[in-house]
């Protein structure tokens, strides 16, 4: 079976969320036995000259992936991710949002998610919420590099059984030609030249066409 792909968003400021991206999205193909193969926009990005070719090839990974894993860390969620986690909901793309940060933000009552009340809720989306500092201090082995082996393979089998499960859950449109009207319309609320990038009709046909093989959309 082909792996599934997963558009792995979050922070990739600095060296902690490069590195920690590059990590999980590596244990989780390893764990996964290649069933999930992350697609980090970092790996299509550079540090400097940063405009809207950088956003529209983003958003592109996001309407051609079969899955999105997003990281929902930090006192204040990435705004970045946050727009990208809505054109994913609004692709009805199923969704997996991780949360490993030990503090509680946002403006939920205690037993709702750690995070702005306006991002949770919506439908085939899967919240897992690992406290980061037990999952380091019960980390398996003295050195480092077995700590991090630990903490990864724990993270990834916590994510890679929500994406099971989220994957399962039904699609919201009913029918080929509304989820062939969705995505071309994606093309058109995003603007900024991404009419131009997704022209492409052959192209938006694979698209559709590998994600009915996998049974993620009608």
């Amino acid at each position: 079976m082909d792996s599934l792909n997963v558009y792995f968003a979050g922070d990739l400021f600095d060296h902690k969320h490069l590195v920690g991206n590059a990590l999980l999205s590596d244990y989780i193909e390893k764990m996964s036995s290649s069933s999930y193969r992350c697609l980090l926009p970092q790996d299509k990005e550079h540090g400097t000259h940063r405009q809207v070719s950088i956003r529209n090839r983003d958003l592109k990974m996001v309407i051609e992936s079969d899955l999105g894993l997003f990281n929902f860390d930090g006192a204040d969620l990435d705004s970045g991710t946050v727009v990208e986690f809505m054109v994913a909901k609004q692709l009805d793309i199923p969704v997996v949002l991780l949360r490993t940060d030990i503090r509680h933000a946002g403006d939920q009552s205690n037993e709702g998610d750690s995070w702005n009340l306006m991002c949770s809720n919506y439908p085939r989306a899967e919240t897992v919420c690992i406290n980061a500092m037990e999952l380091y201090q019960q980390a398996a082995g003295n050195d480092i590099h077995e700590k991090i082996d630990s903490i990864y393979r724990s993270l990834s089998v916590s994510v890679i059984r929500a994406l099971d499960n989220v994957r399962q859950r039904s699609p919201l449109t009913g029918s080929e030609i509304l989820t062939e009207n969705l995505y071309q319309w994606c093309a058109q609320y995003c603007g900024g030249g991404m009419e131009e990038l997704l022209s492409d009709k052959v192209w938006l046909q694979d698209v559709l066409k590998r994600k009915r093989k996998h049974g993620l959309i009608n």
